[in-house]
C-alpha cells in the first residue's frame, strides 16, 4: 500500500522550513474527542434500529428504509451545507447540528421505551437527523488542516478514535440491547451528540486562510453562485470527480446493502451480541489501517488508498458464505483495516489539494457524490434479498468489491495523483515542481 520507503525517507528528509503547528493541542484534542464520541454513537445506531424494528416485527427491508432516510437527506442537501459551512462559522453549524440530533435521538428513545415504534416516524426522525448531518459534515474537512499543518498525521489519528469508538459502539449496544432494550441506545446515542457539542463549544478554532478577494455574503444570487463555483472547483479535477463516479457504483452495490443486511443476517441468525462483536471487529480492523496511514506517506496516496480497498469484500463475503462468527469477524477486520487506510489517504488528498476558501463546498460535492447511492442501495438491499437471498447479494457486494479498486487504478489521474507535501526544491518552483495545480502531469 505504499509505493516504497524512498517516499517516506525523501519526506523525512525534506525537512520542512514553515513553521508547523503540531498534530496534537488542545483544540485538537477537543475535536479529537467530539468526533469519536459522535463516532461511538453512531456505531451504535445500527444495532439498535435492527434488533428494536425486528422486535416490533419490521424486517431487513424496514431496517433499510430507516436507513435510507437518514442517508437520502444527507445527501440531498449536504452541497447546500457546504454553501453554508463557506459563508458562516463552521463551529456555529457544527454546534446547532449537533443539538438538533440530541433532540431527535432522545425522541426516538421514548419511543422505544413506550413501545411505540411505528416505521413512518422512525424514518422521520432519520431524515431529520440526515438534514442536520448535512449542516454539520462539511465543516469537519476544513476544521483539520486549521487544527494541525500535518493534515495525514491529524486524519489518521482522528480515523484511530472514530475505529476505537467502532470497537466498543456495537458491543455496548449489544450490551444496552440484551440487558435494557433498544431505546437505551437510543437515549446513549442522544448523550453522545450533547458531548460533541460541548467541545465543540470550547473549541478556538483559528481563522480560515480564506481568499480575500473572495465573499461569501449577499442573497440568493450570490448563494447560486457559491453552488456553481463549488461545481466548477470539482468538475475541473479528474482525480476527484473520477473517484466520486466510481464511488457511485460502490455504494448501491456494495456499502448501501451490505450495512442493513449484515445487520439483519447476524442479528437473526447469531443474535445482537454476535452482531456486536463483528462490527467491534471492523472497528478494531479500522484502527489497525489508522495505524498504517499514521505511519506509511505514499507519494500517490490514491493508488496506495485504491490497493487497500481489495480487503474489504471480506467483509460482505464472510457473512454470505454463512461462515461461523470467528470468520465473519476475522473478515470484518481486514476489511475495517483496507478501508480505513483509503479513508485516510482520500481525506488527506482532498484536504490538501483543494485550496480553503473552497474546501467546504468541495467536500460538500465530494461527499454528496460519494453517499447518493447508498440510499437506493440501502432501500434496495430487502427487496433484493428477498428475490434471490440475502446470502446471494452480500456475494454479489463481495465480488464487486474487487472490481471497484482495479477501476480507481485504471484512471491515470487517480492513480498518478502526486502528493500535495511532496518534497519541494528550495529554488523557484519550475514547471516540473509546481503543486499548485489541481492535477499532475499524468
Amino acid at each position: 500500500m505504499t509505493t516504497g520507503g524512498r517516499d517516506i525517507v525523501a519526506d523525512a528528509e525534506a525537512g520542512r522550513a514553515v513553521t508547523r503547528r503540531p498534530v496534537w493541542s488542545r483544540d485538537f484534542g477537543l475535536f479529537f474527542v467530539a468526533r469519536a464520541v459522535a463516532r461511538l454513537g453512531d456505531t451504535m445506531l445500527p444495532v439498535a434500529l435492527a434488533a428494536g424494528l425486528l422486535q416490533h416485527g419490521y424486517g431487513a427491508g424496514a431496517v433499510g428504509l430507516a436507513m435510507a432516510a437518514t442517508a437520502a437527506a444527507f445527501a440531498g442537501l449536504v452541497v447546500f451545507g457546504g454553501v453554508i459551512a463557506d459563508r458562516f462559522s463552521t463551529r456555529k453549524l457544527m454546534i446547532g447540528a449537533d443539538l438538533v440530533r440530541l433532540g431527535t435521538q432522545s425522541l426516538a428513545a421514548v419511543l422505544f421505551y413506550s413501545g411505540h415504534v411505528v416505521l413512518w416516524q422512525i424514518c422521520a426522525i432519520g431524515f431529520v437527523n440526515g438534514v442536520a448531518g448535512a449542516v454539520f459534515q462539511p465543516g469537519v474537512a476544513s476544521t483539520v488542516p486549521r487544527l494541525a499543518s500535518d493534515v495525514q498525521g491529524a486524519n489518521g489519528a482522528i480515523r484511530i478514535a472514530e475505529s476505537s469508538a467502532q470497537l466498543a459502539g456495537p458491543a455496548a449496544a449489544g450490551l444496552l440491547v440484551g440487558f435494557a432494550s433498544p431505546g437505551g441506545v437510543f437515549a446513549a446515542h442522544a448523550a453522545t451528540y450533547a458531548i460533541s457539542a460541548l467541545c465543540l463549544l470550547l473549541l478556538r478554532l483559528p481563522a480560515p486562510a480564506a481568499d480575500a478577494g473572495t465573499s461569501h455574503h449577499g442573497g440568493s444570487g450570490a448563494f447560486r453562485a457559491d453552488l456553481v463555483e463549488g461545481w466548477r472547483e470539482f468538475r475541473s479535477r479528474t482525480w476527484l470527480w473520477g473517484v466520486i463516479a466510481i464511488w457511485c457504483v460502490y455504494m448501491i452495490a456494495v456499502w448501501g446493502p451490505t450495512v442493513p443486511l449484515v445487520a439483519t443476517e447476524v442479528v437473526q441468525q447469531h443474535g445482537p451480541r454476535a452482531y456486536g462483536l463483528v462490527n467491534s471487529a471492523l472497528g478494531a480492523g479500522t484502527v489497525v489501517g489508522g495505524l498504517l496511514a499514521l505511519r506509511l506517506r505514499p507519494r500517490r496516496m490514491l493508488r496506495a488508498g485504491a490497493v487497500s480497498l481489495f480487503a474489504f469484500a471480506g467483509f460482505p463475503a464472510t457473512v454470505g458464505a454463512g461462515l461461523d462468527v470467528p470468520f465473519m469477524a476475522a473478515g470484518a477486520a481486514v476489511a475495517g483495516a483496507g478501508m480505513s487506510f483509503w479513508g485516510v489517504m482520500w481525506a488527506t488528498s482532498v484536504q490538501t489539494q483543494v485550496q480553503p476558501d473552497v474546501l467546504n463546498r468541495i467536500h460538500a460535492y465530494d461527499v454528496a457524490g460519494s453517499l447518493a447511492m447508498m440510499p437506493v442501495g440501502q432501500a434496495l438491499a430487502g427487496p433484493a434479498a428477498s428475490v434471490v437471498g440475502a446470502d446471494h447479494v452480500l456475494l454479489f457486494a463481495g465480488t464487486v468489491s474487487f472490481a471497484i479498486p482495479l477501476a480507481m487504478l485504471s484512471v491515470p489521474a487517480i492513480r498518478n495523483l502526486i502528493r500535495a507535501d511532496a518534497p519541494k526544491p528550495i529554488t523557484a518552483p519550475g514547471p516540473l515542481h509546481d503543486r499548485s495545480c489541481p492535477e499532475p502531469t499524468t
